[in-house]
């Protein structure tokens, strides 16, 4: 039955690499090859594959060592890893789970074992894909790390843009900032309802919430603090002056206009006047639609 997914078969034999990728397309389950562990670093981020069916033992790069790399970088520390290898030690069989891949196959391969176990494998990516793909849509800012080691495992794209735009030299991983309180949350878990930890760099404020784990993962929320930061918030977001933004940060609070004319130092009757021009630029006719507008606004930026 054929399949969208696409297999990379890695082996430094090329009889043996030929025999599993021709075993697999007449599965229907499509296949690229390669010979080398530093060619298939390339290639899986060029051809981004479902699966890779890696051999263990390689000149240059061994598939121990190549298999870290692909889970050190976050777009490929998803992708299932089955080893196929000569070596049948149970230290063997230890260090490739540790190096983190699912499975293990030893030679000779029964290649109709191994096209099985493909399979099986595919089917449990897709499912946490589907999970993941999830989070995307929804646009949750969310990341996992190992357990205990705190290495990054995947996030979604709201939290790679907030990492981006808040430590522009960080690259693909965790800045130090929040690797050292998430690696410090991974080994010894907060307690549920426990305060995020707050990072606090060039005048941003981020939080970070230790979700839970399940396994071999643990989860995370990445947020930015927007306290003190409203009106400017909402003058950008609305097109509001800057006491037009301050009087509205107010009226979502909850405050009367004599408060808010104590708080500001105005009069009541500014505050009426800024109250109207608000609800102008909003189209809305009341104090709750337009309280209602800055609430959304702010807590989209959190």
């Amino acid at each position: 039955m054929a399949t969208d997914a696409l297999i990379l078969v890695v082996d430094d034999d090329p009889e043996a690499c030929a025999l599993v990728t021709a075993a697999l397309d007449q599965a229907g389950l499509p296949a690229i090859s390669t010979g080398s562990g530093q060619a298939a670093l390339a290639l899986v981020a060029e051809a981004r594959p479902s699966l890779v069916v890696l051999d263990a033992v390689m000149d240059g790069l061994s598939g121990f060592e190549t298999c870290r790399r692909l889970k050190a970088m976050p777009d490929s520390a998803h992708l299932p890893v089955i080893f196929i290898t000569g070596l049948s030690e149970t230290e063997h069989v230890v260090e490739g789970l540790r190096a983190g891949g699912v499975d293990y196959v030893t030679k000779p391969i029964v290649l109709e074992e191994l096209v099985a176990r493909v399979r099986v494998h595919l089917a449990n990516a897709r499912y946490a894909e589907s999970a993941r793909m999830a989070l995307d849509v929804a646009g949750r800012s969310l990341f996992a790390v190992e357990t205990p080691s705190g290495a990054l495992l995947w996030r979604t794209p709201a939290a790679a843009e907030l990492l981006a735009a808040s430590f522009p030299g960080a690259g693909a991983g965790l800045p130090p900032e929040i690797a050292q309180p998430v690696a410090a949350m991974t080994a010894r878990p907060p307690e549920p309802g426990t305060a995020p930890i707050v990072v606090v760099l060039e005048g941003r404020r981020l939080e970070v919430a230790y979700l839970g784990s399940s396994g071999k993962e643990a989860y995370f929320r990445l947020s930015e603090s927007v306290q003190g930061r409203e009106a400017d918030i909402l003058r950008s977001a609305l097109q509001l002056t800057q006491r037009e933004a301050e009087v509205l940060v107010w009226i979502a609070h909850g405050k009367p206009n004599r408060d808010i004319s104590e708080i500001l130092n105005i009069s009541p009757r500014t505050v009426n006047k800024h109250l109207e021009q608000v609800f102008s630029k909003l189209g809305v006719e009341n104090r709750a639609a337009a309280a209602a507008i800055a609430t959304r606004v702010v807590a989209a930026r959190n």
